[in-house]
């Protein structure tokens, strides 16, 4: 299965409203990267162990350890967890950027070093969140 249809399939598993926010979601961050690299996670290890909800992932980062290996990973991520929607903003260095900039004006949110978390869309400024992405996709 491609990972078109594997993001297809997670986003058309969720119940409403948490389906259609990811619909709309998924629509909004293609949008402002319509040529970024997708990605899906299925949240389990290497020996199938579920370690994490499934993500979808946007873009492409290249992260250096300190041992000199690297590593390609998303930009933006997406997922849903038992009291909503989680947007990952990951690359931004400054870990207090995020809240600083968005934290008072993106609506019902939990803004963190690299996450806003919410129940719904209805419940954010919408505009103030796609800003976010697009810093996210800069950074």
């Amino acid at each position: 299965m491609n990972i078109e249809s594997k993001i297809k399939n997670y986003i058309t598993s969720q119940a409403e409203p948490k389906r259609s926010d990811l619909e709309i979601l998924h629509g909004i961050i293609q949008g402002i990267e319509p040529t970024a690299k997708l990605w899906f996670l299925d949240g389990k290890n290497s020996e199938g162990k579920v370690v994490s909800n499934p993500n979808i992932g946007y873009g492409l980062r290249t992260i250096h350890y300190a041992d000199g290996t690297t590593k390609e990973f998303y930009q933006i991520g997406l997922s849903t967890n038992t009291s909503g929607i989680s947007v990952y903003i990951l690359g931004i260095e400054d870990k207090t950027y995020l809240a600083k900039t968005y934290g008072d004006t993106i609506g019902k949110a939990t803004v963190t070093g690299y996450c806003i978390k919410f129940k719904t869309i209805k419940a954010i400024n919408i505009k103030i969140l796609e800003a976010a992405i697009r810093d996210g996709f800069q950074a």
